[in-house]
Formats: C-alpha cells, structure tokens, sequence
C-alpha cells in the first residue's frame, strides 16, 4: 500500500515563508499529475497548485505570483514552496498523486499563517 508522507507544515507569521514536501512511500507508476489541495475549517478542498505530466504547472488565482510547485515524477516526490503567507492561507494542506488507474493523498499537514 503506496503512502504519502507529507512535511513542512506549521505556524508562520504573514509575510513568512513554508516549504511543503511530499514523497511516497513506494512506487507510482505511470504518473499523470502531482499537486498540492487545501481545506480550511467550513470550506471545501480545493487546488491550490498541479503539475500536469513533470512539466506544466498551474496555480489557484488567490496563490499566482507567490507559491511554486515543483517535483519529480520519476521519484514521486513533489514540493511547495510558500511565500509572502496570508492568514488565509491557513489551511491543511493535502499531497495529490495521480496515474491513469489511482489518485492518492497524503494524510494532510497544518499550515497557520497568524500574528
């Protein structure tokens, strides 16, 4: 049973700076797409950042020009460097692996962006 193991999270003042990262535990094959979700109390899950097939990435509107995803398909690992953090980017924040057969998820690490 393939796992993610997420790390990274925390409690960062605004303005500060977390890196997330993410590995499986063993081996995904076929990897379409890698990213990153978040869920804040009485809110859906949504996308915060994706890596379309190692090369094309997209971001949520509310986190362009200030978080970076990155990985390696052929390692499954897949990172999430946050910048100038908001409160409102306080969240847990989910690891996302797909191939054509599975999707999987990490567990979920805390992010708080508070004074």
């Amino acid at each position: 049973q393939v796992q993610l193991v997420e790390s990274g999270g925390g409690l960062v003042q605004p303005g500060g700076s977390l890196r997330l990262s993410c590995a499986a535990s063993g081996s995904i094959f076929g990897t379409v797409a890698m990213g990153w979700y978040r869920q804040a109390p009485g809110k859906q899950r949504e996308l915060v950042a994706q890596i379309i097939r190692g090369d094309v990435t997209s971001y949520a509107d509310s986190v362009k020009g200030r978080f970076t995803i990155s990985g390696d398909t052929a390692k499954n690992t897949v990172y999430l460097q946050m910048n100038t953090l908001k409160p409102e980017d306080s969240a847990v924040y989910y690891c996302n692996i797909n191939n054509v057969v599975k999707s999987y998820w990490g567990q979920g690490t805390q992010v708080t962006v508070s004074s």
